[in-house]
């Protein structure tokens, strides 16, 4: 049975016992800011099960896709090693909210196991927890399984808690025997930790609140969590012991094995087995819009890439060849995840370039690394290497510690954590702004924010600090600047990318102060300006007035960014996460992870779609509430910052974002977003600049103004070129007529010239045949031209001929003969003809008329 069929059949059955099914959520967790990746089935229902969500169903089932590398859970450095770690993994997983309990849930894994997927009762081992007594008779005496086929343990293998206080409870565990050709025990017994016996499937029983002493309390709707990976289970089913040895790996590790220019070695399955795994978790989580960097979830995904690298290179794969994988991934896994098919270009794009920026570094940093054991005393890679691997050729040290295993060798973690706190404390030192403002947060009381609608641009404050040089003081006078600290403010403080706000400090007709920049220390926010007549003391009550123009205009920049930043995750995908931005009044710049410059199509739709929801005219819905909640309705927040217990949410239609700044009261007052540019400013990392209401009017007039202004300028160049042109065709004629008047022939002791010349047209042409009348004095001219099959014709008689032969009758000869027609003077005319091929011999008839003429 191949690993898509058993996904689908568990799914298929727990769905027949009317469970809902429910889509994978993202690696990305967005409901727990705290977790690095989503580990476990139950993470997407983890506030369900709390209690603070309701989903409109009771039963639920899964097929989720899990990461385990770094933080807590981090199976890394034994990836490749064992039969059963990974960096990703599957968890199919039944869940009960307040529904079926024991009994049930027992019921059903084992009626999956045996009558559905055919096991052998004789192959599994169940354990329980020793005080759970309500799971041992349900196995027991409901499923009769063999007691000598079960084990009771401790809370350490068989309870199991969301954290240390909170929702917790007994679990189940079924086992499957691999047979006694493997070494190891049953559960339980001193050989526990052999491979013989291997877990398959936990059933969970949350029915305990577990309070701070310790003490356990009864929940009102018990709940079940169960977890199986698919990986094991698969194992099982295709009757190998190894899970690498199963159809999720196999075709990945044929493929990489393809790649290998030489014959490999015993010992190359193991590198085989690590790129195996690695390509499935950074193409999923790439998927998700995880990118490469240096921080957070981006550095776990660039440590488990190198690491693939590596593994790459020792095998003496040629570079680049990791991103080559994915076509073969998403032919195992494309059908069950539609989403991996949907990003191909995209995880193929970085993983590509993530493998070539790297190449250079790994072969260098592989250099150091020989050098550095080469002088080795002993067995122990000292701190210092281990951090120039680190911070010179972007080595993770788990890399490091990857490399040195297998050569026996041990790293010097402390003397690493040693250097890695003298650059911490160089990089704090290097990024110290020239301009601080020492104020002790505790000499003052937060600053109490009243900014956040301006119906009303002039409020009383109280002055509760003055600072100037740094130091504070009573008072400030005339020409000084410095620091005031109020007790209310409506003035925003720079923070999110937005500016701080301008304006005045009033005492009536007595003194004034104005504000040129508001910033924020903890919870204090600094006016920052110049006393601009009279004395500020503290204590006085002064009138502030918000620079209400230059707000209004900042806050559609910042609603714009909002929007922006859903549109990119529409148009580019998930993984175009904000990471930085700028708010001023006079332009937004914002920053977002990709892989590649936004191609000019991509930047239109995008633009047309801020628009498009800038015109919908959504209404800004505010709300307060707690970081899980608002994470958990979809509002986008950063992993990376750090949320109090109240987080303020801004939602205009389908944006919704965690922000504490200050915004319009619907999309429609934005009026216009224009993207004036759009830039790289990293490896990854793109920025697009954009102006908004008025500015964007005043940035289109501007286009429009230099628009007429080059054409002019081209108007004014082409009317030039045009004059230029023409003086060149005479001089062109002038020195054709001279060559031209030597061909004339004498008839009856009149020159005649009957000639093409396709290098001359219209007036040019003309111009030649009078010049030949001036030079010859006595002449007959007929000259023609082809133009895209059409032909222009000019004859010409000098007046001392026109009794005898007339130009214009002259003309009507030629051009009846070429299909054409024209008219003129005695002395000259004009016309054409659509027949060139007839041309030649009309102009040969010329003679002819001349000489029967005269």
């Amino acid at each position: 049975m191949s690993s898509q069929q058993i996904r689908q059949q568990f799914l298929d059955y727990f769905q027949k016992k009317q469970h809902e099914i429910v889509h994978s959520s993202s690696l990305v967790p967005t409901n727990d800011p705290t977790l690095l990746f989503t580990n476990a089935g139950m993470v997407q229902f983890k506030d369900v099960f709390l209690g603070k969500e309701d989903r409109p169903y009771k039963r639920a089932t899964s097929a989720q896709r899990c990461v385990r590398a770094g933080g807590k859970h981090n199976d890394l450095e034994n990836v490749g090693y064992t039969a059963r770690h990974h960096t990703f993994f599957e968890m199919l997983g039944n869940f009960s909210f307040g529904d079926y309990f024991k009994r049930d849930a027992i019921h059903y894994a084992w009626e999956f196991l045996v009558p559905v997927m055919q096991l052998s009762p004789e192959r599994l081992w169940i354990t329980v927890f020793n005080e759970d007594k309500e799971a041992e008779k349900i196995w027991l005496e409901d499923i009769k399984i063999d007691p000598q086929r079960f084990s009771r343990c401790g809370e350490n293998d068989n309870f199991w808690a969301m954290g240390p206080t909170g929702p917790c409870g007994p679990c189940t565990e079924i086992f499957y025997d691999h047979g006694p050709e493997i070494a190891g025990g049953p559960p339980g017994s001193p050989d526990a930790n052999g491979d013989r016996y291997i877990e398959i499937w936990n059933l969970v029983f949350m029915q305990y609140d577990r309070a701070a002493d310790g003490s356990l309390t009864p929940l009102p709707k018990p709940s079940v969590d169960t977890g199986m990976g698919l990986e094991r289970i698969t194992a099982v089913m295709q009757n190998v012991h190894n899970n690498y040895d199963t159809d999720l790996f196999q075709p990945l590790i044929q493929a990489v094995m393809r790649l290998i220019p030489s014959t490999p070695d015993k010992n190359a399955i193991f590198s085989c087995r690590v790129i195996a795994d690695h390509i499935r978790s950074c193409s999923f989580l790439i998927a998700d819009g995880v990118i490469p960097s240096n921080e957070g979830r981006g550095y776990v995904l660039r440590r488990i890439i190198r690491r693939a690298l590596r593994h790459g290179d020792k095998l003496g794969i040629p570079s680049p060849f990791f991103y080559t994988l994915v076509t073969h991934l998403i032919a195992i896994m494309g059908q069950a995840y539609p989403e991996l098919r949907q990003s191909q270009s995209h995880i193929e794009h970085t993983l590509r370039q993530e493998e070539e920026q790297f190449s250079v570094t790994l072969s260098q940093g592989l250099k150091l690394f020989e050098q550095v054991i080469s002088e080795l005393p002993g067995t122990v890679i000292p701190g210092e290497a281990i951090f120039k691997l680190y911070d010179t050729y972007g080595f993770p040290v788990d890399l490091t510690a990857d490399i040195a295993r297998e050569r026996g060798l041990l790293l010097d973690e402390e003397g690493f954590e040693t250097a890695m706190s003298k650059q911490r404390d160089r990089s704090r030192q290097a990024s110290t702004f020239a301009t601080e403002y020492i104020i002790a947060d505790h000499a003052h009381p937060p600053t109490v924010f009243t900014g956040y609608e301006l119906t009303d641009s002039i409020f009383s404050a109280k002055i509760l600090g003055l600072t100037r040089d740094n130091q504070a003081v009573e008072h400030l006078q005339t020409g000084e600047t410095g620091v005031v600290i109020l007790d209310h403010t409506p003035f925003y403080a720079e923070g999110g990318g937005q500016v701080g706000d301008q304006g005045l400090l009033r005492i009536q007709n007595q003194a004034q102060f104005r504000i040129t920049d508001t910033i924020k220390q903890g919870q204090i926010h600094l006016h920052l300006g110049q006393v601009e007549k009279g004395i500020l003391h503290l204590g006085d009550q002064v009138i502030a007035e918000v620079d209400k123009q230059r707000r209004a205009a900042t806050v559609l920049n910042h609603s714009a960014t909002h929007i922006l930043h859903r549109v990119l995750h529409q148009v580019l995908g998930p993984h175009a996460m904000q990471k930085g931005s700028l708010v001023e009044p006079e332009r937004l710049r914002f920053d977002f992870s990709h892989p590649a410059p936004v191609t000019p199509d991509e930047l239109h739709t995008i633009e047309h779609r801020v628009n498009a929801e800038i015109r919908a005219n959504y209404t800004a819905i505010v709300r307060i509430t707690t970081p899980d909640e608002a994470l958990a309705s979809g509002a986008i927040g950063l992993f990376e910052e750090k949320y109090g217990d109240q987080v303020r949410v801004v939602q205009f239609g389908e944006s919704i974002e965690l922000c504490g700044g200050t915004h319009s009261e619907r999309t429609g007052d934005i009026g216009i977003f224009k993207i004036t540019a759009e830039t790289g400013v990293a490896a990854g990392i793109r920025r697009i600049e954009a102006v908004t209401g008025d500015y964007a009017l005043q940035w289109l007039e501007q286009q429009e103004s230099n628009h007429q202004h080059k054409l002019q300028l081209a108007d004014e160049k082409n009317r030039l070129l045009e004059k230029q042109i023409a003086q060149l065709k005479d001089k062109v004629a002038q020195l054709l007529g001279h060559d031209l008047a030597a061909q004339a022939q004498s008839v009856h002791g009149i020159h005649v010239l009957a000639k093409r010349i396709d290098e001359l047209e219209g007036k040019a042409l003309r111009n030649t045949v009078d010049q030949l009348k001036q030079k010859l004095k006595n002449a007959v001219i007929v000259l023609a031209t082809v133009r895209e099959n059409k032909i222009s014709i000019v004859a010409g008689v000098t007046t001392n001929n026109t009794e005898k032969i007339k130009a214009n009758e002259l003309l009507r000869i030629i051009t009846t003969q070429v299909g054409g027609k024209g008219g003129g003077r005695e002395d000259l005319a004009e016309g054409g003809g659509s027949q060139p091929q007839a041309l030649e011999n009309a102009l040969q008839s010329v003679y002819d008329f001349v000489r029967k003429r005269t």
